[in-house]
């Protein structure tokens, strides 16, 4: 008969902290297995010290490295586990008891979690929660850690300050864990969140070296690793005036969405944009969306800034980049009116890159973006910086080529570029790129039926140096030729 697997939280430090059904285990179990450094100190044998008795198996499983000394950090602490795991089992497999000590608690950030994973699917196993670190200082710090309904957010500190920084602006209470060598990216992220002056930090709580301090006040040079940084109860700051963020959504796939986009995304209050790119984003419980046709960007604008002067946190979503030929020019005009609502933008993959990369390369040398819309610039204005262009060399990609209510833009674009280029000028030609129904053509200058042309087109008009292979692979070289 096998042995049981026991995972043990023992709290925060205080030995006193540690439960009663945690004590009694500790006490009757055979092996009592702890983790440790190199230099054989344990925060959880220490913790557990009360309680063990004479003739226990002592089982130290003790880390190989730190992410500081290896190359390879995640092969070698998985191949640890995997051996720590063994020396476990053989244990189990005598039939005896097996107490894993956990500081905190098994499965908060703890140790004990990488022995139940590789050993619970064979033994039978139990799992004793103990007092958390984050009640642990919350209680020394002698402050409510949240109240009504605050949200709470447990962040770790090895995360990039940025994303740091974003998601504590966007929660009322925080507990930030794993400080130590982090603590100097996480003071930073309080600082740009504006949250440093709420900010505690607690260090060892419930045990004899427990320190407690502003955070803004700590030298980083004296932080361990088993500290850890608070934002209390009603440490939020006064909701702020809010904002329009103008944000890329990509051409069309979602694997295109930016980590930074996404996240603006799912943290507005309210979504505005044309539908059919509105339609795109998930829907979230809570955020309101407002839909518009495409031709009124300078009322989409307007409405998306009113709502911000009432508080609200607006993302303007845009196809592409919101830079090109997209809402973010548009946002900016209005805003310039009136100067009084602050306007980020947030880039994304535009469609020139995009279907550039379906394709190969194209754009791999000077080019120019033309926009062959004649609804804000007259006729004669593209042409004339379609010649310029063509007769510069230029590799062209051409956006708002054809719709229905303008027919004749392409013919027009092509017979011009041909006075200056040959038929055989290679052209690239995307259609619906990132979307159900994509479509890369190649074809020459001499080709192009302006009749294949719509509205979801993005058209790449090579120079005299672009190169289409065998495979139908297109680039433009880097060099360009001196002679």
């Amino acid at each position: 008969m096998t042995g049981k697997l026991y995972g043990v939280g023992l709290g925060p430090g205080d030995p006193e902290l540690v439960t009663v059904k945690a004590a009694r285990l500790i006490g009757e179990a055979d092996v009592v297995a702890f983790h440790s450094a190199r230099h054989g100190r344990s925060i959880a044998k220490t913790i557990a010290a009360p309680y063990l008795r004479e003739g226990q198996v002592l089982e130290q499983l003790v880390y190989p490295v730190t992410t500081e000394e290896s190359d390879d950090y995640q092969g070698e602490i998985d191949a640890f586990y995997e051996e720590a795991a063994g020396r476990l089992a053989a244990h189990l497999d005598a039939g005896r008891t097996v107490v894993v000590l956990a500081a905190g608690d098994p499965f908060f950030y703890g140790s004990y979690m990488h022995m139940h994973k590789r050993l619970a699917d064979r033994y039978e196993w139990e799992v004793v929660p103990g007092v958390t670190s984050v009640s642990g200082a919350s209680a020394v710090l002698g402050t409510p850690l949240v109240e009504r309904d605050e949200v709470l957010t447990i962040l770790p500190g090895t995360l990039p300050p940025a994303e740091l920084a974003a998601r504590l602006a966007d929660t009322d209470c925080a507990a930030i864990l794993k400080l130590g060598r982090t603590f100097g990216n996480v003071k930073q992220a309080l600082q740009d969140a504006g949250r440093l002056d709420g900010a505690w930090y607690v260090e060892r709580a419930t045990s004899k070296r427990q320190r407690m301090s502003p955070l803004a006040d700590v030298d980083p040079d004296t932080v361990p690793y088993f500290s850890i940084a608070v934002l209390p109860s009603q440490s939020k700051p006064p909701k702020p005036k809010g904002e329009v963020v103008v944000v890329g959504l990509g051409p069309g796939s979602r694997d295109w969405l930016t980590p930074e986009a996404r996240q603006e995304l799912e943290a507005a209050d309210e979504l505005v944009g044309y539908s059919t790119y509105l339609n795109r984003v998930p829907e979230r419980p809570g955020q309101q969306r407002h839909l518009s046709h495409n031709q009124v960007e300078s009322e989409r604008a307007a409405f998306a800034l009113d709502l911000a002067r009432k508080g609200a946190r607006v993302a303007v979503v845009s196809s592409g980049d919101p830079g090109v030929f997209a809402m973010a020019t548009a946002v900016l005009e209005v805003a310039a009116e009136t100067g009084d609502v602050p306007v980020r933008i947030v880039p994304g993959v535009t469609a020139a890159n995009a279907v550039a990369a379906k394709a190969g390369a194209p754009l791999g040398h000077d080019y120019a973006v033309i926009s062959l819309s004649d609804r804000l610039k007259p006729w004669d204005v593209i042409a004339e910086r379609l010649a310029a262009t063509a007769k510069a060399d230029l590799v062209i990609a051409i956006y708002n080529p054809a719709s229905k209510a303008r027919t004749h833009q392409v013919a027009d674009m092509r017979a011009l570029l041909l006075e200056h280029r040959g038929p055989e000028t290679p052209v690239v030609v995307g259609r619906d790129v990132g979307g159900p129904e994509e479509e890369i053509r190649v074809l020459t200058l001499g080709t192009l039926d302006p009749a294949t042309i719509d509205m979801r087109c993005l058209l790449i008009i090579g120079s005299s140096q672009t190169v289409v292979t065998d495979a139908g692979v297109v680039f433009t070289p880097r060099r360009y030729p001196t002679t």
